[in-house]
């Protein structure tokens, strides 16, 4: 009688209960020293397996991803460019719908460049605190307009801005056909008034690099810029190889179809 009185209640009010947790958390990773591989939380890296999210590569080969966000452009991105031109090296960069609009050119060479574009939502919300439907229009209305500027149709790595996410978050990433990118290497670089030069930018990125790293930089930030072709230059003479997510997932999904 009670379980009855208490669907009807659920009924009556219309309320919605979630069968996943929906407390946000922050995403973080833990350095090692001497370049060994980062990593996070047990539970942060079982919700990552359970709803196909991502953070690293395969920490048995020197290899890299490079990934950038851009929310908004400060003037560094067309050199990151050239140096990624430069140096054949391909990268990821989740673009915000303020970088879209405002930089569809360079949204536009990116694709030409063979590089890829992430979805970083439309207006940079908390992805774990908005409703479903919110959520859902978020991700759509950018991607819409990725498809429109470039006519390309395929958008399938999602970073939840400020790296905030929940379980409910994750699921809707992934049943809206999104990978969700984390990252095992990243530094503060994103506050353009407390920038310390090329060798800062250079020291702290060469600290947290390790193999099968997803490194996180951001566009706004002049030392990154700066510093980006000895970076590129010192690890490939490390031995480590450029590459890019979906070389990642290639590697990933290829061996659960052969078998």
């Amino acid at each position: 009688m009670k379980k009855l009185a208490l669907v009807l209640l659920i009924a009556t009010c219309g309320l919605i209960f979630h069968p996943f947790s929906s407390s946000a958390e922050d995403w973080y990773f833990k350095p090692a020293k001497n370049n060994q591989p980062a990593t996070t939380e047990p539970e942060y890296e079982a919700l990552l397996k359970k709803y196909d999210g991502i953070y690293i590569g395969d920490s048995s080969k020197k290899e890299l991803f490079l990934t950038f966000d851009n929310g908004y452009e400060a003037g560094y991105t067309a050199g990151i460019l050239d140096t990624l031109k430069k140096e054949h090296v391909p990268a990821t960069f989740f673009v915000t719908g303020h970088y879209i609009s405002d930089q569809p050119n360079m949204v536009k060479r990116m694709v030409k460049e063979g590089h890829l574009i992430g979805n970083h939502s439309w207006g940079h919300p908390d992805l774990s605190k908005i409703s479903d439907a919110r959520y859902k229009e978020e991700l759509k209305k950018l991607k819409t307009r990725y498809t429109k500027l470039t006519g390309d149709q395929r958008m399938i790595y999602l970073r939840p801005p400020r790296g905030t996410f929940s379980e409910r978050s994750l699921k809707l990433g992934k049943d809206e056909g999104y990978i969700s990118v984390f990252w095992s290497a990243a530094y503060r670089d994103w506050i353009r008034d407390d920038q310390h030069g090329a060798d800062y930018a250079y020291e702290h990125i060469m600290n947290r690099i390790h193999p099968g790293a997803i490194l996180l930089l951001h566009t706004v930030s002049r030392d990154n810029a700066q510093a980006l072709p000895r970076v590129i230059h010192d690890l490939k003479k490390q031995g480590y190889q450029f590459r890019s997510l979906d070389d990642l997932m290639a590697e990933r999904i290829l061996p659960s179809v052969l078998w």
